[in-house]
């Protein structure tokens, strides 16, 4: 791939364009995804066409552009998110059941924590989770059970760096964060009342895949709820997803 005069590869650049799309921003014209990813407009521009062309991309009748459904297709093929997704939902909606609130399965990706799944009582209270989301990993219930988990270089690196704080309750001094990731290996699970929002608290279990952890499943309740009840039913469902793994379906 060539390189522009910047030294970033054609990859990099594409990326950059898939980069400007959120949860939030799902549609934009070629000059904003121009102006986002900081491209000169006639390489946005010809970026956008190619990907429009190949279906990367899709450009509705106002001229705006949306990811495409070839992306999404190539995304599944083969995808370890997809086969974990799939042994995870059947047990997902048996915590459901029980909480009645919602429920999230989220992996660790790019130092931060990814969520693939959410089911969510039409009667529960708030949360901001949304699937393919992301959130910092010190300011989670699933993040901090991801990053108790992660290489120790990388839980390293993310207390090197100022912990932003999500909420008046998230965990931003790093002595604090160490030690409360030691007691999440030790219990098996974390409860993080207020970490995101206030009125909530998140209750977090690792799934572990022959004996790596490679998810987090957790729970947003309301915060005067017990958490008891979750914990019990988040450690029973990760471990029918840790046999559904394991068996290799």
């Amino acid at each position: 791939m060539a390189n522009s005069r910047s030294g970033d590869s054609m990859t990099e650049r594409i990326v950059r364009v898939l980069d400007t799309f959120t949860t939030e921003r799902t549609m934009q014209t070629a000059t904003e995804i121009a102006e986002r990813t900081g491209l000169p407009s006639s390489t946005a521009h010809r970026i956008v066409g190619d990907l429009v062309a190949a279906g990367l991309l899709e450009r509705d009748e106002e001229m705006r552009i949306r990811l495409g459904m070839r992306l999404w297709e190539l995304a599944l093929r083969g995808s370890s998110a997809l086969r974990l997704r799939q042994a995870a939902l059947p047990h997902m909606e048996q915590v459901q059941t029980v909480i009645r609130e919602h429920t999230q399965l989220a992996v660790l990706e790019h130092e931060e924590a990814l969520f693939l799944e959410r089911l969510s009582h039409p009667d529960a209270g708030a949360n901001i989770t949304r699937i393919a989301g992301r959130l910092p990993l010190h300011a989670s219930s699933s993040g901090l059970v991801l990053l108790a988990h992660a290489d120790p270089a990388l839980r390293e690196r993310v207390m090197s760096l100022p912990l932003r704080a999500v909420s008046q309750e998230t965990v931003t001094d790093a002595g604090v964060l160490r030690r409360l990731l030691t007691t999440i290996r030790r219990q098996g699970f974390v409860v993080a009342p207020g970490s995101i929002e206030r009125v909530s608290t998140g209750v977090a279990v690792p799934v572990r895949n022959r004996g790596e952890v490679v998810a987090a499943l957790s729970v947003v309740l309301p915060r005067e709820s017990a958490p008891a009840p979750a914990v019990d039913a988040l450690l029973a469902a990760a471990r029918g997803i840790e046999q559904e793994l394991g068996s290799g379906r």
